[in-house]
C-alpha cells in the first residue's frame, strides 16, 4: 500500500556555522547555511540508519523501522521512500528478512540500476539477547529495481555470510562493499569488539561478492569509500568510540594508508559537494551529548560547517547534491518527543545554502 507523506514539522534553523580554524582555511571554504530541518517520517517505530539519492529524475530515502526498537529484532524493516521535489514522500517499498534483523540501509546506483544494501543480524523468531549476538551469522541481502517502482525481492549476497556489510559505491564496472568480520571467524567473544577487521569487498553484478582486500586489521568498523577518476580511494572509517581514520588506496587496492583524524565519527557519510570533499556524521560533545554534523575534509583535517538539531540516539547521513549551492542532508534522531512527551526517533532532512 503507498503511503504519502508530508512533511509534518518545518524548523527555520539560523545556524550557520563558519570555519573557526586558519585564516588559509577561511579564506577557501564557503559559508554553508542551514536553510530548514524538516521531520519527514515518523510512525511509531524506531526508525533510524538512513541514506539518501537521486535516480533517474526522482529521489529516493531509505531507513530502517522497528517496532521494538534499536536493538536486534526479527520485527525489523527496511523502508523506501520517494519523492518528486523531496517536499511530498510516498513509500515504493518495504521489506524484512524472515528471522533476521535488517538495519543500515544503503543505496548502490550501479549497471543502472538501484540497489539498496542491508547488514542483518540472525535473531530467530524472537528478540535477540545482547549477550548472544553473533558477528559470526550476519548476512547481508539486497533489492533492487530498474526504475525504482518495481522492486525484486530481497536476496542474499553470496560472500557475505559472517560479514556485516555497510556503506558501498561502484568504479570502473565493478561494486565495493564494506564488509566487517570477526578475525578468523573466531567463535567468541560474540558481538562485535576490536577482533573485528574490515574488508573491501568486489563485485561484477552487485550480488556476488568476493574479497579484494582488507584495509583495517583491527578494529574495523562503519567505513564510507569515495573513488577519484584514477581509480584511487579515499575514506572514512569508524573506529568504535575512538577517533576515526582517513585511508588512502590506489588500484588493486592492497596497501591502504591511514591517518587519525580528531574526532570521532559515527556513521560516517563521505562524499562531494561540488570539488570539495565533505564528511558527515554522529560526533559527542560534552555539553550537548552526540550530535549530527557535517565537516569540509581539506587534506586531513576536518571543518566542521554546519550541526543538526539531534540528540540521544543519532546521526547516518545521506546526502544528495540539488544545485552546485544547493544540498539535501538525511539523518535520525531522537531530540524529539511525541504528543504524550514519549522520545521518539524520527527521520528528517536538511536542506543546505552554501554561499561562495
Amino acid at each position: 500500500m503507498n503511503i504519502i507523506l508530508r512533511s509534518s514539522l518545518v524548523l527555520l534553523v539560523a545556524i550557520v556555522m563558519t570555519v573557526p580554524n586558519s585564516p588559509a582555511a577561511d579564506d577557501k571554504l564557503p559559508r554553508v547555511t542551514v536553510a530548514s530541518v524538516r521531520r519527514v517520517f515518523h510512525n511509531g517505530e524506531h526508525n533510524a540508519f538512513t541514506d539518501l539519492v537521486r535516480f533517474k529524475g526522482k529521489f529516493y530515502l531509505t531507513f530502517r523501522s522497528c517496532p521494538e526498537g534499536h536493538m536486534v529484532h526479527p520485527t525489523a524493516s527496511i523502508i523506501i521512500l520517494t519523492s518528486d521535489d523531496t517536499k511530498e514522500w510516498k513509500q515504493v517499498h518495504r521489506f524484512q528478512v524472515k528471522h533476521r534483523d535488517t538495519r543500515d540501509p544503503h543505496f548502490l546506483i550501479f549497471k543502472d540500476k538501484l540497489f539498496v544494501y542491508t547488514g542483518t543480524w540472525y535473531s530467530g523468531p524472537t528478540t535477540l539477547a545482547r549477550e548472544d549476538y553473533d558477528l559470526n551469522k550476519h548476512l547481508g541481502y539486497a533489492v533492487w529495481s530498474e526504475d525504482g517502482a518495481t522492486w525484486n525481492s530481497p536476496i542474499m549476497l553470496e560472500g557475505t555470510f559472517g560479514h556485516y556489510v555497510w556503506r558501498a559505491a561502484a568504479f570502473g564496472g565493478n561494486a565495493y562493499l564494506c564488509g566487517r568480520r570477526k578475525l578468523g571467524f573466531e567463535v567468541v567473544p560474540r558481538g562485535e569488539g576490536k577482533k573485528v577487521e574490515s574488508l573491501m569487498l568486489e563485485s561484477d553484478d552487485g550480488l556476488i561478492w568476493h574479497k579484494r582486500a582488507v584495509f583495517q586489521e583491527i578494529a574495523g568498523d562503519e567505513t564510507a569509500f569515495l573513488f577519484e577518476p584514477d581509480g584511487s580511494v579515499l575514506a572514512v572509517g569508524r573506529r568504535g568510540s575512538a577517533p576515526a581514520q582517513l585511508l588512502r588506496s590506489k588500484p588493486p587496492y592492497t596497501n591502504w594508508e591511514r591517518k587519525d583524524l580528531d574526532r570521532y565519527v559515527g556513521g560516517p557519510l563521505l562524499t562531494k559537494w561540488g570539488n570539495r570533499y565533505l564528511v558527515g556524521g554522529r560526533k559527542t560533545t560534552k555539553e550537548g551529548g552526540p550530535k549530527t554534523s557535517l565537516c569540509w575534509l581539506v587534506g586531513d583535517q576536518l571543518h566542521e560547517f554546519a550541526e543538526f538539531p539531534s540528540g540521544g540516539d543519532n546521526s547516518y547521513p545521506g546526502f544528495v547534491e540539488l544545485t552546485p549551492d544547493r544540498a539535501l542532508v538525511s539523518y535520525y534522531s531522537s531530540h524529539e518527543r511525541d504528543e504524550a512527551g514519549k522520545g521518539i526517533t524520527a527521520i528528517y532532512l536538511v536542506e543546505l545554502v552554501m554561499e561562495e
